[in-house]
């Protein structure tokens, strides 16, 4: 419900293609956005002050290997270097619900560049979607190209199908609970 409230009402002109729990960038996304300029939005969802807070451990916001300017060879970071977005990302927003939403955990986000969304219940979809802060977009990301974006919809086109299957076992689960339940009554 909320990647679906987020996409149609935070992301729908934007995106051509949106995928839930998608690890393609190298680090799990709960919601991966391409945009129609081909580029990475990557939504995290949070459902508590300590998740939010735990994301900062996260390898996707920490650099630990540096090329070398003498060998152009990969050397580590000790201690790792903080990253300002994941790799490959152009935007990174927090979704979290309204009601555990404090201005003072902008300051336990692992970087002032992502953006945070509010979540409540509400008239669209069940759910609103508030920005009270918009991303910065990282000026480094890369366009993906045009075999990665089919690579992307591939794997949103398989999600959708087992989410209609799912749909209709439920139903029929349904429908035969229903239909056992009228025998006995």
């Amino acid at each position: 419900m909320i990647a679906r409230a987020i996409s149609l009402q935070t992301l729908a002109r934007k995106c051509v293609v949106l995928v839930d729990r998608c690890n393609w960038t190298g680090h799990e996304c709960d919601v991966l956005g391409v945009t129609t300029d081909l580029r990475i939005i990557d939504i995290e969802i949070k459902i508590s002050r300590s998740d939010l807070k735990a994301d900062a451990k996260k390898d996707k916001w920490w650099k630990h290997y540096t090329r070398s300017a003498e060998t152009g060879r990969y050397v580590p970071n000790s201690p790792p270097l903080p990253r300002n977005h994941p790799p490959k990302v152009w935007k990174h927003y927090y979704a979290l619900p309204k009601e555990i939403w404090k201005p003072e955990l902008f300051d336990s986000l692992p970087s002032k560049a992502s953006g945070v969304l509010l979540l409540e219940q509400g008239r669209w979809d069940g759910i609103d979607v508030e920005c009270v802060r918009r991303a910065t977009p990282n000026k480094d990301a890369c366009r993906i190209t045009p075999e990665q974006v089919m690579d992307i919809a591939r794997l949103a086109n398989l999600r959708m199908w087992e989410a209609y299957k799912r749909r209709d076992q439920s139903q029929a689960e349904a429908s035969r609970l229903y239909q056992e339940s009228r025998k006995t009554a």
